[in-house]
């Protein structure tokens, strides 16, 4: 369960390592696995495009709440983790780090699933 004020993992190579959520968009309070959020940088890498408290979006793809999937089994990550998005829901990184939630290609993201190394 993602809120405002909550700290992210950036799960690509945008350039951004730690954002802070802003808002979840849509009529919701929290997020959850394919929710897209606004942020704010917090930590980046020094050679990146991207500086401190710049406003981005992103596609939420990991979660330490666990998750309920149709079938009743549950899923958790150790780490809240985002993947960063353009306007087209395109991802800004060319390369995803760590696994990413199956429910991604239902929500038809498939870039950031086509990018990331394991899909659970």
């Amino acid at each position: 369960m993602i809120r405002p004020e909550t700290k992210l993992v950036v799960a690509d190579n945008s350039g951004a390592r730690v954002i802070k959520c802003i808002q979840v968009l849509g009529k919701k309070r929290v997020g959850k696995i394919g929710d897209i959020i606004v942020g704010s940088v917090q930590k980046r890498v020094p050679t990146a495009d991207l500086e401190k408290g710049d406003i981005v979006r992103g596609v939420i793809v990991r979660t330490r709440a666990a998750y309920r999937r149709p079938d009743g089994t549950y899923i958790r990550f150790d780490d809240n983790a985002v993947v960063l998005v353009d306007k087209n829901l395109q991802p800004i990184g060319t390369r995803v780090f760590g696994p990413v939630a199956r429910e991604l290609r239902d929500l038809g993201m498939m870039r950031i699933i086509s990018l990331a190394p394991e899909v659970v």
